[in-house]
């Protein structure tokens, strides 16, 4: 497929880097001829330096076969513009843009966009998204990451093992024999920052972060057995009301009724704006390093503590912070944090400040954009381990090659590894003679190297 990437910024160097990974033929856009030198020497894509808001530009790059635009460039407006000439000029099919001001996204002007009027066929909002990220978070406390597929009767969940956990250094055929009725399957694990896949012998073992796919439905038990029992938290603190902030908290005033959650927001404009669109979120004008004001938002009390302001460095501190407060070592343990942070080399200060989760808001994008890129059987897709690895939700329709095969003889790579399946709205984990059959929907890990050969299996559309 010919895709034009308009904008290089960190979303538009990782999903061009993912596109091109699996056989597709990139161009990228931008004006810094510094991003799009960085591109061409990283990676195996065209770069073109110019304004993607420029017909000639876009000509260039291509746009006269392109099967698909996305535009990610740090303002909305060139974002539609770019939509709106690849639509009119270039007649491309598919366009993605990224879009933050709510103005564009809510209201009577949502209308806008459709083949009359604006024409973007998926709408991508960072800060939406990462909300979305982080409620599914909350929702299960014993997860770092809690991902809904086929209808939300399967989801994905990423499980760091403790030393605590009942199961540590169990081989994984044993786990069966121990819990016959769940209905969970491990894809693979992070190991010393290295993802690997879990086979039967194997056990895993203190430190590693595993994927799992289990029934919606033993969500809690699937979590105690693996030694977190975790109770969703009844009092959460936000530092920084922006755009994730506020969505997040609007996500669990309609959602989680019994949670009492309050924001630190440092802008009084900015402060007035919240507690009006707001119902039972209380909203504390101040600046969320300032102990005063921690000491008013009854940080002490709080379980879990949300660092989402602009800066990286506030929100490394906020958890500082909350390590100050803290009374006692069990205090700490017993409250979580959660930082948003925009540059990957702070991950390596998590441990020694005691955070629980980083939240890098590009892979959320990137996750949101590349399930996007196919149509047809696929449903969801989400990327892990900085986009070398995708969970996949795909429909079995009549052409695929794996109707009546059974597992064990699907001659599937080893890069593929099936986790669970919804048929007639009940959840199966497949085991070796399990067959497929038409209408199967098929939640599954796949390297981003073997995505060409899962578009062959299910055979997929590309656009």
């Amino acid at each position: 497929m010919n895709i034009i990437i308009c904008g290089a910024g960190k979303v538009g160097f990782s999903i061009s880097k993912q596109l091109s990974a699996q056989g597709h033929s990139v161009t990228v856009i931008d004006q810094s001829s510094e991003d799009i030198k960085k591109i061409n020497d990283t990676q195996d894509v065209k770069g073109v330096v110019g304004r993607a808001t420029l017909p000639t530009v876009l000509e260039n790059a291509g746009a006269e076969k392109a099967d698909m635009v996305i535009a990610v460039t740090r303002n909305d407006e060139t974002n539609m513009i770019v939509c709106q000439l690849a639509s009119s000029l270039f007649n491309v099919s598919k366009k993605i843009a990224r879009i933050r001001t709510k103005d564009f996204l809510e209201g009577k002007w949502g209308k806008l966009y459709n083949k009359s009027n604006i024409p973007i066929d998926v709408i991508i909002s960072p800060e939406i998204e990462v909300a979305k990220s982080l409620f599914r978070r909350l929702e299960a406390p014993g997860a770092l990451d809690n991902v809904p597929f086929a209808d939300d009767k399967i989801k994905m969940l990423e499980i760091s093992i403790e030393k605590n956990c009942p199961i540590i250094n169990t081989p994984l055929k044993n786990l069966t024999e121990k819990f016959p009725d769940f209905k969970a399957n491990i894809l693979g694990a992070l190991r010393k920052d290295k993802f690997i896949f879990l086979k039967k012998n194997d056990k895993i073992i203190e430190g590693d972060n595993v994927y799992l796919v289990v029934s919606s439905e033993q969500l809690n038990q699937i979590l105690k057995a693996f030694g977190h029992e975790e109770k969703i938290a009844k009092n959460i603190l936000i530092i920084g009301g922006g755009n994730i902030g506020f969505n997040l908290a609007k996500n669990l005033e309609e959602s989680l009724d019994a949670t009492r959650v309050k924001i630190v927001e440092k802008n009084k404009d900015r402060s007035e704006f919240l507690a009006n669109e707001l119902n039972n979120t209380i909203i504390i004008n101040g600046n969320g390093l300032d102990e005063e004001v921690l000491i008013e938002a009854n940080l002490e009390e709080a379980e879990t503590v949300l660092a989402l302001t602009n800066d990286d460095e506030d929100n490394l501190m906020v958890s500082v912070l909350v390590e100050k407060f803290a009374k006692d070592e069990k205090n700490i343990d017993d409250k979580r944090t959660m930082a948003l942070i925009n540059k990957p080399n702070y991950a390596l200060l998590q441990n020694s400040l005691k955070i629980d989760d980083l939240i890098d808001p590009r892979m959320n994008t990137v996750s949101s954009i590349l399930k996007h890129i196919h149509k047809g059987t696929i449903e969801t897709a989400y990327t892990i381990h900085n986009g070398e690895y995708e969970v996949i939700e795909a429909e079995i329709i009549e052409t695929s090659e794996l109707i009546n095969k059974e597992l064990k003889n699907s001659n599937l790579p080893e890069e593929i590894r099936i986790g669970a399946v919804l048929r007639d709205n009940k959840v199966i984990i497949p085991r070796s003679n399990f067959v497929f059959k038409k209408d199967d929907r098929v939640v599954f890990l796949a390297k981003k190297d073997s995505i060409s050969v899962v578009e062959n299996i299910f055979r997929i559309s590309s656009i």
